[in-house]
């Protein structure tokens, strides 16, 4: 080779080179155009992190809580306007629910123990980088609440998040890497990549530093998530059903059915998706839900109208997921309110608007003889996978029987869904609800190791 082309040889490849480091470098704010730049980054990100006092973390939690409820009525709009789905006003409630109610690094406490040998002390510690797949459903809702809980462990996050919701999950990514820097955060502490794919998610789930995987979605993503070998956190789908018996508050329960089933349109996991009623209480229950913004399916051919549009081949069609229920009725030749939040219809158990999980303002309700027929209707249309049930009753055996039986992780006695996860009811929140592999509501506890340390023969001064 020639002096001269092998000094074109060389300037290209430092061009390429300076060219390929521009480019990972100029990226806005935790957006990186591959998975492994986005990966890496957030590994030396967590290196920094972990030499910050936990007054510094605490800082830096403020700081992604501040801008999420000061974001969230843009990121409830941008998530609407690009995924078509939802409604902004429950959204702008959802944001502000992750960015108030998930817990920081309070959730990580300590325990010890001391005797004739000495002191142990156990204490939660991060993993490292966690990988994060998030879904169109709640596209910047899990961003915030998963990096409270998981930057509060001390982990950097590396995000995928659903395609059909990108460019508002990367908005939040961008605008939380900001407030984190502001705080005096690294840089880069939660990453992505600007185009997330399938293909993308598969690097972010097997590179060798990943040393968690947090997948938000249905049984395929949580299947794909346990297959790596990684430690996994698996929140998967539900079909919460909706029990009332005779001793029900059958006015408030009709309120609290619809009220929880239209949040979102039907988007949450958490949301009632059928009704079972006592037969003794089914014609007031479905006479005090008429009062509510509902629109009632009576004639059966209205009812096959709306089967053939909102089921393929057994199954929810995607392109009315999260759609509004006048949009829905609209689609079938019914003019109805746009302030109309749900389309009610009575069917028999084995209908599939009772056995699929729809996601849409569509409520089926279905009587049976008796409570435990109730019962045993719930469990079997639930499926097993221990998400969520609802109860309207004033009967605690009943409550307690059902509870039992159910045994999901939400459980929630005469209130609509939503207070499950902590909006009108006690307790924190979280949209990380992980039922198939256990952990349940995950907050920061989850997101950390639990390590002992153990001092022999000393500091015991009892």
């Amino acid at each position: 080779m020639e002096l001269n082309d092998l000094k074109t040889l060389v300037s290209k490849v430092i061009h390429e080179i300076d060219r390929h480091e521009q480019e990972v470098t100029t990226t806005a704010h935790g957006v990186f155009l591959d998975m492994n730049d986005a990966i890496e980054a957030a590994d030396k990100a967590q290196k920094e992190l972990v030499k910050l006092t936990l007054e510094r973390r605490q800082k830096i939690i403020q700081a992604i809580r501040n801008v999420s409820r000061g974001n969230a009525e843009l990121f409830s709009k941008m998530a609407v306007e690009e995924s078509g789905m939802g409604r902004i006003d429950d959204k702008i409630i959802k944001n502000k629910m992750a960015a108030d109610y998930t817990p920081g690094i309070e959730d990580l406490k300590s325990d010890s123990f001391t005797g004739d040998n000495g002191l142990t002390v156990v204490e939660l510690s991060p993993y490292g980088v966690i990988g994060s797949i998030t879904p169109t459903t709640n596209p910047t809702e899990t961003v915030i609440c998963n990096a409270i809980g998981m930057i509060a462990a001390g982990n950097a996050v590396v995000f995928s998040p659903h395609p059909r919701a990108k460019n508002t999950s990367l908005k939040a990514i961008q605008l939380l890497n900001e407030a984190i820097v502001a705080a005096g955060g690294p840089a880069n502490l939660i990453t992505t990549v600007n185009d997330p794919t399938i293909q993308q998610a598969d690097v972010l789930m097997n590179h060798k530093k990943i040393r968690m995987i947090v997948a938000t979605g249905g049984p395929g993503l949580v299947k794909a998530a346990l297959s790596t070998g990684k430690k996994a956190i698996g929140a998967g789908a539900g079909n919460p059903p909706a029990v009332v018996d005779e001793t029900a508050d059958i006015e408030k329960a009709a309120k609290d059915i619809i009220d929880g089933c239209s949040f979102d349109n039907n988007l949450p996991c958490t949301s009632e998706k059928e009704v079972i009623v006592v037969e003794s209480v089914a014609d007031y229950l479905i006479f005090s839900m008429k009062k509510q913004a509902v629109y009632t399916i009576e004639d059966k051919q209205e009812l096959r109208k709306l089967e053939e549009l909102i089921m393929v081949d057994g199954k929810p069609n995607r392109e009315f997921v999260g759609k509004d229920a006048a949009y829905i009725l609209n689609q079938i030749g019914i003019q109805c309110d746009k302030e109309v939040r749900a389309i009610i219809m009575e069917t028999d158990a084995d209908h599939p608007f009772v056995q699929e999980e729809l996601m849409m303002p569509v409520l089926p309700i279905v009587r049976v003889s008796s409570f435990d027929a109730a019962v045993d209707l719930a469990v079997e249309v639930e499926h097993g996978f221990r998400h969520t049930a609802i109860m309207h009753s004033k009967n605690v055996d009943h409550l307690t029987k059902f509870a039992r039986a159910i045994q999901t992780t939400i459980f929630v006695k005469n209130g609509p869904s939503y207070a499950g996860i902590g909006a009108g009811g006690e307790g924190y929140s979280t949209f990380t609800i992980a039922g198939p592999t256990g952990e349940g509501l995950t907050s920061a506890k989850d997101f950390a190791r639990t390590r002992r340390c153990v001092l022999v023969d000393g500091l015991f001064i009892r």
